[in-house]
């Protein structure tokens, strides 16, 4: 995988890779200016997007930058172009030429700079990339050091100072695909790396690849899904015959019983083989392969017990599949240098003695022993683990050891064998107490023992179990135990987690190779010696905190023995159910490499429609062979938007559209026949553009749209109707001037261009004239997509100028409504005043003065308010009534002067009486007394208001609302008198506009116009002398009662209201008083959010600007907030109740108010409200932080000066069971809770009041309320929110008892506040002892506990996932097993 750089550096001169000579540059070359080129592989003949970093002299040829080029991303030079990456905004931009002997320097690339190429698709063909000539895997494997090469730009004799990115200090092989080493990767399902590195083991291990295949799979008998053999089967046959670069594991997990979920578990190797070998026991009962697992991985030794003052010996014959070794022996700081070393310490027996002494069977007594361990019998593959994996008793965390340990190529294992203990007679295993219980280091070492009792343990789910237990005789002599290594499997990261890859060596040619999951590459020896781990020099206890984290875990011998040293099974000799399985998979993944060439030729793109007759726009994916013709492509589209029952496929085209922009920016007339590859640039994972299925009429014609064009909405405006046509999409180019463009849109609409007005809205509510004829269009702002107004009919408005028009008038009020929805008190009392509102828009003077009279009789209900506010309010009431009356007998416009600036007037009288309207307003006044039915009651003040103000405290500041973030009305949003929508050619113009929302505009329903408050700098509605402000401008108010699936939904009386959104808070409520029936004052303003989340609007001052199309608003009644006034939520302190937080009541605080002057208005509220009949020393209110209680308020603090107050805030109010303490801000309230630990039983909260912070006086108050000595009172502070719940298993270790302080308020406690939460407990009394069982009630009795009061239990760390194989069942069939 690597080759020194060094190495690479001194054989420069030879030849590179197609044989040219690389000489060195002369010694000026490093002053050479170089180039930086950052090349983006754009195309889809790779999985994962390329991204290449090239650095070449400026003298470099185009040609060479390509030949590097093609080099670095393996595709064959000329197959693909190079394009600057500003190019894609660019099509006029050509690619650069492969074949150009210019240099850089004279080709556009700027040195010193980066760069940016795209590598694109060369005429929507893919990159072909570099042919193999590679065989098989056992056929490919041959060493030829003439193919090794560099990965990157070929290198220059100055490179080392150059600045060419490569690293000279370590070994730098190339990243073989399969086209060079002939094997195949495994794909990492996300963790499964441990699992890859296993299964390439296996595949390279001759006799297991043979064994595997002579096995058959009965399909009669079991599920394939479910059989691991078949699946190891078809994973094998994949790995040697496949042409892929890398096979998927998932049908292996499948069969392991694993989901989705196990992918992401990583686990250790070793536990993984020994897991697997069991489950493949299991399924292999009853086979010719019942005991191959034994035969190629079992082992035997011997566990022995020596006395020695007799000599009698006690042993037991064990067997092992793996040997684990240790790295670093417990308590040493020192690593053992080598596997032999490590091999030598496993066998070293220990001597019991002292304390320790073994109880001879024969003596009768305890003796000095000698206990140890031999191995009788190795296995054909000998695997050893290297336990890298350790716990730091220190620390407490699980550790990785990194230190260097050896291990050689050939390992001698015959000096630790001992054949002639295998010819002894078994007897019965020990049993003596003395040999089972003290546990040497040794016996605990085992890795896995194949008797009855621990097959489940290994983590396999079974029924049942087999013993399998069959020791194979060695018939080796003491010179035959001779290993060749063949596997070494490689960790790289920490305890916590990392990668695992395996080196392994083929048994065809003898050649290194590293299997890195997909990644298959050739390494050398000096890669191998790299997997030691630690560092060659230095060795000893902190060696391993500065060694490199890779290292190897896992090794793999084979037993040199030429009689059973196997040869992978050829092709040819393989079994017929094998060949049958190699045609199967060779059938299917030809199928598959036809699916994905198919995949890789589709070009994927967005495809809009406008539908003609639902008239909405549609959206879906084109896909669409790159080979199809585009007149192909509108035959799938229109089948895909289902346009068969709606009109005849050849009225549709599709059409190179901007979705952004909304905008048509080419039409393919005469190219039906040209690929849709061509016309798309390629096949590409995304486009900078999309497709509109345009549709037309029968009797229409397709416009032609051409590269360079922009699109043009135009509205026609009627002055006399105040309307506007649906818009009609023309085009023109930014070249053009105004004047050539009225002639485009006098050809469009039959308008005359003599008298003609165009208005271009730039952006939103920005009304541009187009006044001087010689300009272009792209002078005047221009862009792909536009709208325009035009009206040539008023020549006296024309004459006017703009912004006085009466067509800037109408533009400009359409441009700033929105509509709402206002959600009316579901028992507003205002029904009266709507009918006195109706009978004067009906002209009855008598009607007016009766229905006003009963209004104001029906009136009792209110509450008294000041006597300014009652007359400011009459005034403000008779002031909109002669409004409406006016009104009644009005229209808006009639010959062009209604619409004037009104700034400096109060009020405008509007002309043009017309009978017809009172009529209809008659009308429609009774229809919507109807829908609005009357109610007297009085809504009661809601409790879970909130205010949108809560960020900025000065409410007089006329900045918006923080919290309302919503957009503005949408300028494409205007008024459609009496047109209809109609279907017009390109299919776009009923998306893009909405013309209906306020067609009904003429039909007499209530519509007036007001004046809006200036900015007053107060959020009061009244001046000083109650006078109604904002009387300054004309603003448009219109409502309409409206069903509830318009407005709210819920059933709620609502109004469809289309208002200006200038218009400030103060004049909107205004103009809702007659639908309300009460002062402005009298109720509030609440926005409803997307997530039925309510905020209270109290900037009386600000405009609607903040507001949008369809908002929604609800009315709710209750005094309103006035200057330096704000809404307060009062809940409830109950430190002892489960739920210390109670919701009470809203109240009004004002600035400058005492803390006893809330009080007082509090009583009255309490006792209707809550029912709390309390005196005014009685209760304290105190800060809220949460669910914390804070400060305690004294009577005589004063809000704004004392105590900080805001929108929305919140405040505890707490009943007092004894007068209150607290008479200074010196003193401090602490709220103490005992700990009865010989009881296992917390006490209740008390409150503690101190003079100072002085321990020594907690101390005292602690004794005065629980008569513990002083000396004996130990206290912590508690965690957490209040009220500090911890379980009564954990306070007693968990809290820090008993801190080393003098004072409260200095670290660890820093308890500078009121409020805060103190346990304390007797240091002399003992925890009590409790049974196992009383344990566990008491653990599920506190976990309830906690866990309704919303607090934590304990902190419980995610477990590992043990790792099981399901044979018979799987994971949410037997829950249990994990």
């Amino acid at each position: 995988m690597f080759k020194i750089f060094g190495d690479v550096l001194t054989s420069l001169k030879v030849k590179g890779k197609k044989g040219r000579i690389v000489e060195p540059l002369s010694e000026t070359a490093a002053d050479e200016p170089r180039v930086l080129c950052i090349v983006q592989d754009t195309t889809n003949a790779k999985a994962v997007t390329q991204r290449l970093t090239i650095n070449l002299p400026a003298s470099t040829s185009l040609k060479q930058l390509f030949d590097d080029v093609s080099a670095k991303a393996g595709y064959v030079n000329g197959t693909f172009e190079l394009v600057w990456s500003n190019a894609l905004n660019n099509p006029d931009q050509s690619p650069l030429d492969y074949t150009s002997e210019k240099p850089l320097s004279d080709s556009g690339f700027e040195p010193g700079k980066k760069n940016f190429l795209h590598l694109t698709d060369k005429d929507g063909e893919q990159p072909q990339f570099v042919s193999d000539e590679s065989g098989t895997a056992e056929s490919s494997g041959h060493d030829d050091s003439t193919q090794e090469r560099i990965i990157g730009p070929p290198l220059r004799e100055n490179s080392m100072g150059s600045g060419d990115y490569s690293h000279y200090s370590y070994s730098y092989s190339p990243i073989l695909g399969k086209s060079e080493t002939g094997y195949v990767g495994l794909v990492n399902q996300a963790m499964t790396c441990y699992l890859n590195s296993l299964l390439q083991t296996l595949f390279m291990t001759p006799e297991f690849r043979n064994a595997l295949y002579r096995w058959e799979f009965e399909e009669c008998e079991e599920d394939p899904v479910t059989s691991i053999p078949y699946q190891l089967q078809r994973l094998f046959i994949l790995l040697q015959t496949s042409k892929k670069r890398a096979v998927e594991t998932t049908d292996v997990t499948r069969s392991f019983g694993w989901d989705s979920s196990e992918a992401w578990q990583q686990h250790d190797v070793q536990e993984l083989c020994r897991v697997m070998f069991d489950a493949l026991e299991q399924k292999w009962k009853q086979t010719e392969q019942a005991d191959l697992i034994n035969q190629l991985y079992q082992g035997k030794l011997k566990d022995y017990v020596k006395c020695l003052e007799c000599g009698y010996e006690s042993w037991r014959i064990d067997t092992y599949l793996d040997i684990p070794l240790v790295i670093r022996p417990y308590g040493s700081s020192l690593a053992f240098n080598s596997v032999e070393e490590a091999l030598q310490a496993f066998v070293q027996p220990e001597t019991l003695d002292g304390p320790n002494q073994y109880f001879c069977e024969r003596c009768k007594k305890k003796c000095d022993a000698r206990k140890g361990l031999k191995f009788l019998h190795f296995p054909y593959l000998l695997t050893l683990q290297l336990k890298r994996f350790d716990f730091d008793y220190t620390t407490m965390h699980r550790i990785k050891l990194n230190d260097r340990m050896t291990f050689p190529a050939e390992l001698d294992m015959s000096p630790f064998i001992d054949l002639e203990e295998e010819k002894s007679p078994q007897t019965e295993s020990c049993t003596d107490s003395g040999a089972e219980n003290e546990g040497s280091c040794h016996s605990d070492q085992l890795s896995n023992d194949f008797s009855n009792d621990d097959v489940v343990d290994e983590g396999i789910c079974l029924d049942s179990n087999s013993t399998g237990d069959k020791a194979s005789k060695a018939g080796n002599e003491k010179g035959g135990w001779i290993y060749e290594l063949f596997s070494v499997m490689v960790h790289s990261g920490s305890a916590a987690g990392g990668h695992y890859y395996a080196c392994i060596k083929s048994f065809s040619d003898g050649q290194w190779y590293s299997f890195n999951d997909q990644h298959v590459s050739r390494i050398t020896q000096d890669d191998i010696r790299k997997t030691y781990g630690g560092s060659p020099v230095t060795r000893g206890y902190y060696s391993s905190a500065f060694a490199s984290s890779t290292n190897a875990y896992m090794l793999i011998y084979r037993q040199r023995e030429a009689t059973r040293n196997a040869k992978f099974l050829e092709v040819h000799d393989f079994p017929k159910h094998i060949e049958r399985l190699v045609q199967k998979e060779k059938e299917s993944e030809e199928q598959e490499k036809r699916q994905k060439e198919i995949e890789r030729n589709t070009c994927k793109i967005k495809l809009f429609c406008m539908h003609p007759v639902r008239q909405v726009m549609m959206e879906n994916k084109l896909e669409v062979h790159k080979d199809r013709t585009l007149q192909e492509a509108v035959e799938i589209a229109y089948k895909l938007m289902d346009l068969e029952d709606a009109l005849p496929l050849d009225c549709c085209r599709l059409v190179k559209y901007d979705e952004f922009h909304d905008y048509l920016e080419r039409s393919y007339e005469g190219e039906e026949d040209t690929p849709v590859g061509l016309l798309l640039g390629g096949v590409k994972s995304s486009y900078m553009f999309d497709f509109l299925l345009e549709t037309r009429r029968p009797d229409q014609s397709f416009q032609p749209y051409k590269s360079g064009e922009v699109m043009v909405k135009v509205h026609m405006v009627d002055l006399k109707t105040e309307t506007l046509a649906p818009p009609i999409s023309v085009r023109a180019y930014l070249n053009q001037t105004v004047a050539e463009f009225k002639q485009i849109i006098s050809q469009a609409t039959g308008l005359s261009a003599e008298h003609m007005r165009i208005v271009l809205e730039r952006c939103c509510n920005d009304l541009h004239l187009l006044h001087v004829p010689s300009k272009t269009l792209k002078a005047e702002g221009f862009f792909r997509s536009n709208k325009v107004f035009v009206e040539s009919v008023d020549a006296q408005d024309n004459q006017a100028p703009f912004a006085e028009s009466q067509l800037w008038h109408l533009l400009d009020q359409h441009a700033n409504t929105i509509q709402l929805y206002v959600s009316l008190p579901e028992q507003s009392p205002g029904l009266q005043g709507l009918r006195c509102l109706h009978q004067k828009a009906a002209g009855d003077p008598a009607s007016q003065e009766d229905s006003c009279e009963s209004t104001r009789g029906s009136s009792a209900y209110r509450k008294p308010v000041e006597a300014i506010l009652e007359e400011s309010t009459e005034r403000l009431k008779n002031l909109s009534l002669l409004q409406h009356q006016q009104l009644s007998s009005c229209t808006l416009g009639g010959n062009g002067e209604g619409l004037k600036s009104a700034e400096g007037s109060d009020l405008e009288t509007i002309e043009s009486p017309s009978q017809e309207t009172e009529l209809s307003a008659s009308v429609d006044n009774r229809e919507l007394e109807n829908r609005i039915p009357p109610s007297d009651a009085e809504v009661p003040l809601q409790s879970e208001e909130r205010s949108d103000s809560d960020v900025n405290n000065d409410r007089s500041t006329s900045s918006v609302d923080s919290d309302i973030l919503s957009s503005s009305h949408s300028s494409d949003t205007l008024c459609n008198a009496d047109t209809a929508p109609i279907s017009l050619t390109n299919g776009l113009d009923s998306h893009s506009i909405t013309y209906s929302r306020r067609s009904k505009a003429g039909e007499g329903k209530k519509e007036m116009w007001d004046t809006a408050e200036e900015d007053s700098g107060t959020d009061s509605e009244y001046d000083e002398n109650g006078k109604g402000r904002g009387l300054a401008r004309y603003i448009y108010f219109k409502a309409e009662p409206c069903s509830s699936e318009d407005g709210s939904g819920d059933g709620q009386k609502s109004l469809l209201v289309f208002v200006d959104k200038r218009i400030t808070l103060a004049a909107f409520k205004q103009q809702l008083e007659p639908y309300i029936g009460v002062p402005s004052s009298q109720f509030k303003i609440f926005r409803v959010y997307a997530n039925s989340q309510e905020f209270e609007s109290v900037r009386l001052n600000e405009t609607l600007s903040s507001f949008s199309d369809d908002n929604k608003i609800t009315v709710r009644l209750g005094r309103a907030l006035r200057k330096g006034e704000y809404r307060v939520k009062v809940y409830q302190l109950l430190v002892n109740d489960p739920e210390p937080c109670k919701f009470l009541l809203d109240a009004v605080f004002a600035k400058g108010m005492t803390v006893r002057q809330s009080k007082e208005e509090l009583l009255p509220q309490l006792r209707e409200q809550c029912g709390l009949d309390l005196g005014i020393d009685r209760f304290r209110l105190r800060k809220k932080t949460w669910k914390n209680p804070g400060t305690i308020f004294l009577d005589y603090h004063v809000y704004e000066n004392d105590i900080n107050i805001s929108s929305n805030w919140e405040v505890f109010l707490e009943v007092l069971d004894e007068p209150e303490k607290m008479k200074s801000l010196s003193q401090l309230a602490v709220l103490t809770k005992q700990w009865k630990p010989s009881q296992m039983k917390l006490d209740s909260f008390r409150e503690v009041v101190l003079e100072s912070s002085s321990v020594e006086e907690l101390k005292e108050k602690l004794h005065a309320i629980s008569e513990i000595p002083i000396d004996n009172i130990e206290f912590a502070k508690g965690r957490g929110t209040f009220p500090c719940d911890i379980s009564v298993l954990e306070i007693h270790h968990d809290l820090d008892w008993n801190p080393k302080v003098t004072t409260l308020n200095v670290w660890p406690l820093y308890i500078c506040d009121d409020g805060a939460v103190i346990f304390y407990r007797d240091k002399t009394e003992t925890l009590m002892e409790m049974t196992e069982e009383q344990r566990n009630g008491l653990l599920k009795k506190e976990s309830s506990r906690l866990q309704k009061s919303g607090h934590r239990v304990n902190y419980s760390p995610r477990k590992e996932k043990a790792l099981k194989i399901y044979l018979d069942s799987s994971p949410n069939k037997d829950s249990s097993q994990d």
